[in-house]
């Protein structure tokens, strides 16, 4: 059963695809190129480790600036 649950979860994909040069980020789906290369071979184990890293990209870029 466990196979049959295998590759379920979503691409982040948004169709929103560019590079970001200064940080090497997709600026639709905040992926690296490799996430985005190896996404179709990882199991949804490493593809929830990439969500992870989405997520806390995405509120590291929400975070209001520290200045000290």
């Amino acid at each position: 059963m466990a196979g049959a649950m295998a590759h379920n979860l979503p691409s982040p994909c948004v169709s929103v695809c560019q590079m970001n040069a200064a940080d090497g980020l997709c600026t639709g789906c905040l992926r690296t190129l490799e996430e985005i290369a190896i996404w179709g071979q990882l199991e949804d184990t490493g593809k929830r480790v990439i969500w992870r890293s989405i997520a806390a990209r995405a509120a590291h870029a929400l975070a209001p600036e520290q200045n000290p």
